[in-house]
């Protein structure tokens, strides 16, 4: 018998980006830790004109076919402003990235990353970065640790055979992102807690709710702190205006004005924190449609939702204030008033940190102080071209 032969193509119709999006959900239908997602958010993702990182980003998605049948995708693209960053901060001239990144077998998964390669070749990269889905703002990196839990909202998962396959094409780690998980159901340890009342004391603080009624203007504060905040982090790119705006959209449904705070020092904004409720805990149950009624189960759910786990995706403090105590003192206020919000009015019990870089000295000895363990660990790696 012979072998079937593997062929791999560039996605071209509409009927090629669904079999690209449908892929994970035969792939993952065994495994109970896969959340699927919301198929219209990933073709958003996915589509120019829709998703405006393609204002400054250039993708080509790829399908790796056996007998007619996909076995395999990948995403290759080059993000124009990840070259304008410093070298020494992990993005830079000449380095492009591939992601969405899922395979059958090994044979597809060679396949796959060297027709990634050859596409960031002929457009000029000499390293590759990845796996990015497709910026470092979505699902950066790949799991290689907490595979029997599901991952929380905006967090990806993928099969633990990658790794090998990964590195089998000469792929070596560059970064790790982890999450902390930690039980929030009682109160911080003491000496949180006292630094916590001492700001409460400090008529200089205030800690204040984000206003919904204002979420345009909330979000293009939060995320201009985030800009500055975050500059001189690993994989930094900026984010523009208009994806400000997107993510703001997108947030808004399951932003909550008491699980997001903006801490304030002398009257002026210094700080931020964004808790959401982690919303894969209803999605579980969607099959990734919302049609014909799950659309009504979401609305009604979100209306006041009852969860186990709060996620905090995003948290910053100004540079000018960062490895101050200040800057820690106001991480350990804003996470302490929204425990108790999210404890008391959404039944959560469970909070997760993340993602944070491994070598973030900072917020790796805040998850540490209120006792987080790492439960999960995304590596993202490079290979010369």
């Amino acid at each position: 018998m012979t072998k079937a032969s593997l062929s791999v193509r560039p996605v071209q119709t509409k009927s090629d980006l669904a079999a690209f999006v449908d892929l994970p959900f035969r792939l993952y239908a065994a495994d109970p830790n896969w959340v699927p997602p919301l198929k219209d958010e990933v073709h958003g993702l996915l589509t120019p004109g829709k998703n405006p990182w393609f204002e400054h980003g250039e993708a080509q998605f790829f399908l790796a076919e056996r007998n007619g049948a996909v076995v395999g995708r990948i995403s290759a693209h080059i993000d124009h402003l990840a070259l304008k960053q410093p070298a020494e901060q992990g993005m830079g001239p000449g380095t492009g990235n591939w992601g969405l990144f899922d395979a059958e077998d090994a044979e597809a998964a060679a396949a796959l990353i060297a027709t990634a390669e050859d596409w960031l070749r002929a457009k000029g990269m000499t390293r590759a970065l990845g796996p990015l889905s497709i910026s470092i703002w979505d699902e950066p990196g790949l799991l290689v640790k907490g595979f029997d839990h599901p991952p929380t909202v905006m967090m990806g998962h993928n099969a633990p055979t990658y790794q090998a396959w990964i590195e089998a094409a000469g792929y070596r780690f560059v970064k790790s992102l982890r999450t902390w998980d930690l039980d929030i159901s009682h109160p911080f340890p003491e000496l949180v807690q006292r630094i916590v009342a001492a700001g409460e004391r400090n008529e200089r603080i205030r800690i204040r709710q984000v206003n919904k009624a204002r979420f345009n203007d909330e979000a293009a504060l939060i995320l201009g702190i985030l800009n500055d905040a975050w500059s001189a982090n690993w994989g930094f790119v900026p984010l523009t205006d208009s994806e400000i705006a997107y993510v703001g959209k997108k947030l808004k449904p399951i932003v909550y004005e008491d699980l997001v705070m903006v801490a304030e020092y002398d009257g002026v904004p210094v700080a931020f924190m964004i808790v959401l409720p982690d919303v894969n805990e209803k999605l579980r149950e969607f099959g990734g449609s919302l049609l014909p009624f799950n659309w009504a189960k979401l609305l009604w759910w979100l209306r006041k939702p009852q969860v186990r786990t709060m996620r905090v995706p995003l948290m910053g403090v100004v540079k000018r204030l960062q490895s101050s105590r200040m800057a820690s003192q106001l991480a350990f206020m804003m996470i302490e008033f929204i425990r108790r919000n999210a404890t008391t009015r959404y039944g959560a019990s469970r909070g997760e940190i993340g993602w944070i870089l491994d070598d973030n000295q900072g917020m790796n000895a805040i998850a540490d102080a209120i006792h987080s363990q790492i439960n999960k660990d995304y590596w993202v790696y490079e290979k010369a071209l």
